[in-house]
Parts: C-alpha cells; structure tokens; sequence
C-alpha cells in the first residue's frame, strides 16, 4: 500500500530553499519541498519503502500550492480538524526575515498533515509530495473535481452552474426556515459548541495577557538599559570609591538589560506563540463543525427536495394526460432519492469524523497546555535565579565603600597577607648542651703569645665597649693587649 498511503511510513518533510522568482509583474517565493522515510533501523524498515523510489521526493512549491493543499483537505476530509496555514501577508512578504518565518510555519503546517490520523491518507496530500508541475497544475485547475492517483486522472462530470446556484438558493431557503434534520447526536454537538466557544473565549484572554507580558518585559529591558546609563553617568561624576561603585551599578544594570531582552525573546517563542497557536488550532475545531454544519444542511435540503418532488409527481399522476411528465418527474425524483442517499451517508460519516477529532483535540490539548505551562515556569525560574546571581554579586563591592573623617567615601585598606605562625621552640633535654653558636664560631680566632702560649680571645661584641662607656685605663688591660714600647737605639 505504498502508493495510497505513502504517508503512513513518511514522518520526515522538509521545506527550504526558499528561492524568489519573478515572471513580469508577478513576483513570488518557491520552496523546496523534500519527502523522505524517516531515519530508522534498516532491519524494521519495510523492504519496499526501501527499494521504492517513489518513497522519496523532492518538488518545489510555492504558497499558493500549500494554501491549495489547505483547501483541499477541508474538501476531501470534511469535518478534520486541519492544520492552521501561516496567514497571507500583502506587505514585505519578500523580507529575508518574513520568508524564513513563513518558511519555518510552512514546514510545521506539512509535518503536522503529514502525521494526522484523519489526513495523512489524503489523494491531495500525495498529488502534493509527488507530483510533477505539469500533473499538479492539472490537479489544482480540476476545480475539485479532479482526483489523481500516481499518475492516473479520474475525472467526474462538474455540476453546470445553473444546477450549482439552485442548490445554493434550496440550501439557503432550508437554513432559513430551520428546517434542518434531526440526528441522535444534536445535541452531544450544541455541547461541543458551547465548550469550544467558551474554550476560544478563555485562550483570547489568556493570549492576550501574555502578549502584555512579553511587552512589558521588552520595555523592562529597555527602562533597565536607560538605568544603567544614568548610574555610569552618576559614578563618572563621582572620582572617590563611590564613583566606582555607582558604575558597578551601572554595569549590572547593562548586564540585566540584555538577560531581559532575551528573556522577552524566549516567553514570546516558548509561551505567547504557542498560545496564539492554540487559539488557531481552535478556529480549526470550529471550521470542522462547520463543515458537519454544511453536509447537515445538504441532506435537508435533499430531504426536501425529496418532499417537493414527491409532492408534484402525486398531483400529476391525479390529472389525466399527464403521463409524460409524471415519467418526467418521478426520474427526477429517483435522482433526488439516490442524492439523499449520499447526503446521508456523507453527513454521517463527517459527524463520526467530528467526534473522533474533538476527542483527539481534547487529549493533545491536555498534554499541550501541560507542556506549555511548565516550560513557561521553568523558563521563569531560570531567569530569576540568574537575576539573582547578578545582584548578588554587587552586594559585597557596595559594602566595602566606607566614609572617613570628611565624609569622603573610600576602600578600606588592604590587609597584609598573612604571616605563617613562628615555630614553637624546642624544650631542652636534661644534660643536653646549647648548640655553638656559628657566626660566634666563624669570628672567633686564635692567638699566640711570645712564650708559646695559645688563647682565644672573646667576641668582638664582647671587646668593644658602648659608646657611653667610661674610658679604660692602659695599665688595666693585660700584657697581650698592651701597646709595645718603642725600640730605643735604632
């Protein structure tokens, strides 16, 4: 079944490449659009998705294709809950910026289809992964009515367009009159209604105050950037330990500013577009009951057409001689018969595709907000505690500034490093003798006197009397250190 439902095994659609082209005065944005299985263990991969060609792909498409796809889905798969398309823009669309972003919701909007439950099967879908231009330019001009299979065309017969505008006149006159056909589930649906209406309600309000955050977290950055530059201007007026602290300040200041702004970026990609998201995702619930609206108002007005036909063909089968168009009208009425018929079992296959899809909406939209909610809080958390640190930070370069007698302020001095503590002196043993002193070693020396005799004499320290001394008589000092008598005779 790789050609009816390629998609079942395709999980991996990339688009890119976005190229701009220009035919005369018409002007647009093409995109690459590649298809291929997802990366997976060879051994559990089917063997035909491997050695199929047709499982990858590669086209180009530009947004009036994607927005084609779009519509068709709503057409093919009445009653799903498609995807939302990134929005038409009739100004800047040519921007790098704009063509990336649209790039980048394009690629979503694929990989989204690309996985539904109710969509993935789509004859629509395939045509747009793996037709050619010539093939899909067919298909997109069929108006339709034109359903491709690989590369087979069934065509079916378009209604004329008289018979398109009565229809439209017998619907309208049948919503008017609201006379519309009862069904089991009416009013399990007027319940769905009033929960989505209520739910759409909510999310707008919800949306639009994380809007108000995300701006006033733009303009806190902001006020913070301005702030700073004040107290760089305060501190450069100041040439004391003051001045420099107050552009501490400042540089905090300046350092919460960028964390701010980028702190902005992150609530408006991780909470507020997620939330704008949702709130088209639940537009997209209320264009499926929508569709279930239409298919409803279909089959009554088959119903009553029904009703009218069979109605003329009684009074004409009641008059003689009119046979002819009693034939007449009663072929129309088998028509009319087999059309409701198919309205019936359209609208209620779109109402079972309904429920299936409000209660898949349901249980994704539980584990979304669970998401989205934490990963905002988390993000919260995260950003207060780096604010903090960098509070923390300037605390202590503000309480070291001190005032002296002038009221000057200052930093306190620095302290000395730290002496390492004296060794404790060791106790003397019994019996255990001083150790020689070395320098007094070194300084002493020995003497000889005339008669043989050696001594050493004490230190210097010892010899030298201090300045304050009275002076020494010569006869005290002893024979050695006495000056010699001079030679007489010579």
């Amino acid at each position: 079944r790789i050609e009816s439902n390629l998609v079942m095994f395709v999980l991996f659609a990339q688009v890119s490449d976005p190229v701009q082209h220009s035919e005369g005065m018409n002007k647009y944005t093409s995109y690459r659009v590649d298809v291929r299985p997802p990366a997976v263990n060879p051994a559990e991969q089917p063997q035909d998705v491997m050695l199929n060609n047709s499982a990858f792909s590669a086209v180009l498409r530009r947004y009036s294709d994607f927005l084609w796809l779009y519509e068709r889905l709503h057409s093919e798969k009445a009653g799903a809950v498609v995807p939302p398309l990134p929005e038409k823009q009739p100004v800047g669309r040519f921007s790098p910026v704009f063509v990336e972003d649209r790039r980048r919701n394009l690629e979503i909007f694929l990989r989204r289809v690309a996985v539904h439950p109710e969509l993935s099967d789509a004859k629509c879908l395939d045509n747009f992964l793996r037709a050619d231009d010539m093939t899909f330019q067919v298909a997109k001009n069929a108006k339709g009515e034109i359903i491709l299979a690989s590369s087979t065309m069934n065509m079916a017969i378009s209604p004329k367009k008289e018979n398109s505008f009565k229809r439209w006149f017998a619907e309208a006159k049948t919503s008017i009159s609201g006379d519309l056909v009862r069904s089991p589930d009416d009013d399990l649906f007027e319940e769905i209604q009033r929960y989505v209406h209520g739910l759409d309600t909510q999310m707008r309000n919800v949306s639009s105050q994380a809007t108000g955050l995300v701006r006033k977290g733009k303009e806190i950055a902001n006020g913070l950037f301005e702030f700073g530059l004040a107290f760089n201007l305060l501190g450069q007026s100041e040439a004391d330990a003051l001045g420099d602290a107050l552009s501490k300040m400042g540089e905090t200041s300046d350092r919460l500013s960028v964390l701010s702004a980028d702190h902005a970026e992150k609530e408006m990609s991780q909470f507020e577009e997620p939330l704008q998201d949702y709130i088209k995702t639940i537009h997209a619930v209320k264009l499926a009951l929508q569709r279930r609206h239409e298919k409803r108002l279909s089959y009554s007005t088959c119903l009553a057409e029904v009703e009218s036909k069979q109605s003329a063909l009684a009074k004409l089968r009641a008059t003689p001689g009119q046979d002819a168009k009693a034939y007449s009208v009663e072929m129309s009425l088998r028509r009319a018969h087999e059309a409701s018929h198919v309205a019936q079992e359209d609208f209620a296959a779109v109402s079972q595709r309904v429920l299936r899809e409000v209660d898949r909406f349901k249980r994704e939209k539980a584990e979304d907000m669970r998401r989205t909610v934490l990963d905002y809080i988390n993000l919260q958390v995260e950003y207060n505690k780096k604010v903090e640190e960098i509070w923390a930070t300037l605390i202590p370069q503000l309480e070291r500034v001190q005032l002296d007698s002038n009221s000057n302020a200052m930093m306190p001095p620095s302290q000395p490093p730290p002496q390492p503590p004296a060794a404790a002196p060791v106790p003397m043993q019994p019996n255990q003798q001083m150790p020689p002193n070395q320098n007094m070693l070194q300084s002493q020396q020995i003497y000889t006197t005339a008669n043989g005799t050696t001594f050493a004499p004490a230190p210097m320290s010892d010899q030298i009397p201090p300045p304050f001394a009275a002076p020494v008589d010569p006869s005290m000092l002893s024979v050695q250190y006495r000056t010699p008598p001079p030679m007489q005779g010579l």
